[in-house]
């Protein structure tokens, strides 16, 4: 049996939606408080993919200042009709649904129109187009009856002028009495409606459940075989655990398809973020098998049968040294709640971060961008020249959870302007500098390493022959679990006064990324 291995997206992808049109697979997934937002990827066998744009790329389309790393962008869907993608999706603050919108475009990889307010309430929106060509937008809110903690409702899309119409449909209040229900994806098969959704949280007892009905605004019948998929009753030793939010897709050659999240948990914690899995789907008359096989995700698993037979996805091929002097950023890196123009630019001489004042432990915009960690087994390397001209001023490597819980390894300079790298460990929002030692004046390589135990920093001249290790710390202090939220770990450059205006720059040589 040909196979591949899963995820087909490793590292922070969460909420994964597809489409295809013809033989192209499209997928997008959130993004949370990190910009651009909304990654989009693109592939032709489902394993492999790459990704083409940020849905939200352009400077002021959507206001993120102010947020939690872990609110921001959340569940987009993507869909393709008549010649036009369309993409939902919410801005969360407070871990709230503040603004759900829709964006559009005739080629995915851009560009894409400013988001269109939509007149809903919740989060995980969603459209199904029908046979008779009309669209229809789900969504899951707080209920307003007794049916539930959580309800999904429904309304339709005037594609015309991209508004709300008609009346609200209460559609259903999930299959877990107690449980709210969300991820709401319609789908038409054989003529009859399903609505598959997911309950008990993005957590262990994530699952997607699913109902029923003969007309696509209900009365739907939760359907007796839920939860379809779960890991929850899962020992600890399973690989991936908290699989849910699926959306699915059909090839041209009749197969059905889903992508799940999941996590890959090490002695009960993850830092890697919810990852991209791809499930095959058997349909009967009761409705969706999914992973008919085994009845879970697994990490091997048999190639779709469209798949030529030297498909094999393997990790993300280790880049070249990035040396930044191509004007632009990859598309792997983001920045944090908004554009860095001006704070941080690739030129010639490397990538200069200017010493702003924004720390990384605010809600601003600091000077700072990163790429997902996407292997537990990791080496993360950087030259950095930077000459502090205060203590407060620092410039450096960040492993970076969230605002309120990250480690960095930072070039500055003591109270007496002697030269050092410094070890920083953020917890619950508290900063303290864990190990210091001397470095001489100018460049320095700076570098983190990781492994099940934990990642370790170590600093050294580029022309000593010796690391300095500064220290480690436990692989799970960077852990969802231990954290909090809903992202994953990004590996980030960062200048920064710590709320103190400076006019000098870090300028970083060359970063490289490299599986362990």
């Amino acid at each position: 049996m040909r196979t591949f291995r899963n995820p087909v997206l490793p590292g922070c992808h969460p909420d994964p939606s597809i489409c295809r049109v013809g033989e192209d697979y499209y997928l997008v997934t959130s993004s949370f408080a990190y910009h651009p937002s909304l990654p989009l990827f693109h592939s032709r066998d489902l394993v492999r993919w790459r990704q083409l744009t940020h849905v939200l790329n352009r400077p002021g389309q959507l206001p993120l200042h102010g947020l939690d790393v872990s609110d921001g962008v959340w569940a987009p869907t993507i869909r393709h009709h008549d010649g036009t993608f369309y993409v939902v999706s919410t801005l969360a603050v407070d871990r709230r649904g503040s603004l759900t919108f829709v964006v559009t475009a005739t080629d995915p990889a851009g560009p894409w129109s400013d988001p269109v307010p939509l007149e809903a309430e919740g989060i995980d929106p969603s459209l199904f187009f029908d046979d008779d060509g009309r669209c229809w937008f789900t969504a899951c809110r707080d209920a307003e009856g007794d049916g539930g903690p959580g309800e999904l409702w429904m309304r339709e899309l005037d594609l015309d002028r991209l508004r709300l119409a008609g009346p609200t449909h209460v559609l259903w209040h999930g299959a877990v009495r107690g449980a709210w229900v969300e991820a709401p994806h319609l789908y038409k098969h054989d003529g009859v409606y399903h609505l598959i959704a997911a309950e008990g949280g993005t957590e262990r007892n994530h699952s997607v459940t699913a109902a029923r009905s003969g007309a696509v605004t209900g009365p739907y019948v939760t359907d007796p075989r839920s939860p379809l998929l779960t890991h929850r009753h899962r020992g600890p030793d399973e690989p991936v655990h908290n699989v849910g939010h699926v959306d699915l897709v059909d090839t041209p050659d009749g197969e059905t398809w889903a992508v799940t999240l999941g996590v890959r948990p090490i002695e009960g914690t993850h830092t890697l973020g919810r990852e991209v899995f791809l499930v095959p789907v058997d349909w009967t008359a009761h409705g969706p098998v999914f992973a008919p096989e085994t009845g879970g995700v697994r990490l091997t698993e048999r190639l779709p049968g469209l798949a030529p037979a030297s498909v094999q996805r393997e990790d993300p091929a280790p880049p070249e040294r990035t040396r930044f002097g191509g004007g632009r950023l990859g598309l792997e890196w983001s920045s944090l709640r908004g554009p860095v123009t001006g704070l941080v630019e690739p030129t010639a001489d490397g990538l200069e971060i200017a010493v702003a004042p924004e720390p990384l432990g605010s809600t601003g915009v600091p000077a700072f961008v990163a790429r997902r960690q996407q292997h537990v087994r990791f080496q993360a390397r950087a030259e950095i020249a930077f000459a502090a001209a205060h203590p407060w001023e620092e410039a450096g490597l960040a492993v970076f959870q969230s605002q309120d819980q990250h480690a960095t390894l930072a070039l500055t300079v003591d109270a007496a302007g002697t030269p050092q790298v410094v070890l920083t460990v953020r917890q619950a929002g508290t900063s303290t500098r864990t190990a210091a030692a001397p470095l001489p004046p100018g460049e320095a390589l700076l570098a983190v390493e990781a492994d099940e135990a934990g990642y370790t920093f170590r600093a050294r001249h580029p022309d000593a022959d010796d690391w300095a290790d500064l220290g480690t710390v436990e692989r799970s202090f960077f852990s969802t679990e231990r954290a909090g939220g809903f992202v994953g770990v990004h590996l980030g450059l960062y200048a920064t006064g710590n709320g103190r205006p400076g006019t000098g720059r870090a300028i970083v040589r060359w970063f490289d990324y490299q599986p362990g």
